[in-house]
């Protein structure tokens, strides 16, 4: 399969997987971002990479936003809102961050694949977006590939983890909308010093 091609799946794909979240789980999401005095988001490896991008759009937007190991990262408080991503859910450093928001009082929000995790578990709510099948993640991804099946279309986490920025920038736009915050002011709050 050539690379165009591969896009082409792996965009039908998240466009399949953006039909399966909960609509209500969404609008909560959206609800506690509102009211929360400060968001801290947290996430490992690459879904820490989504985690941070979503972090600055919100900062963009106006909202106060920490990215939880930063140097520059306060306490957190029973008023703020956490919000952890993990395909897997059972990330050791996002599951002990939860614990220690939840010990806090603190809202925590699970980003995740599996409902039934560690971090979803300790979240006062999640957004599941599926990523890839468990049944498949465990077998080797270059035999699928020889042999010809391509159920995961991509190695890893890859699809939660694409799912996932999607899923933050179509939120990004709702908070737009919801707030009345257009690009030319979320372009005055970007960085000036690059």
């Amino acid at each position: 399969m050539a690379v165009k091609e591969r896009m082409v799946a792996l965009a039908h794909r998240i466009a399949n997987e953006a039909q399966l979240i909960d609509s209500s789980s969404v609008v909560h999401l959206m609800n506690e971002i509102k009211k929360a005095d400060r968001i801290f988001l947290c996430g490992a490896g690459r879904s820490g990479y989504v985690a941070k991008s979503f972090a600055m759009r919100l900062m963009h937007l106006g909202f106060q936003v920490h990215v939880v190991g930063e140097a520059t990262t306060p306490a957190i408080e029973k008023k703020d809102l956490l919000i952890g991503v993990s395909g897997s859910g059972e990330t050791f450093s996002i599951v002990g961050i939860a614990e220690a928001a939840r010990k806090k009082g603190t809202p925590v929000i699970g980003i995740t694949s599996s409902p039934g995790s560690s971090l979803a578990q300790l979240s006062n709510a999640i957004v599941q977006i599926k990523g890839r099948l468990p049944s498949v993640r465990e077998n080797d991804y270059l035999a699928r590939q020889m042999g010809g099946g391509h159920e995961p279309i991509a190695p890893m986490g890859t699809l939660f983890e694409l799912s996932a920025m999607v899923f933050f920038d179509s939120l990004v736009e709702e908070l737009m909308i919801g707030n009345n915050r257009t690009e030319h002011f979320m372009r005055r709050r970007h960085s000036n010093l690059e």
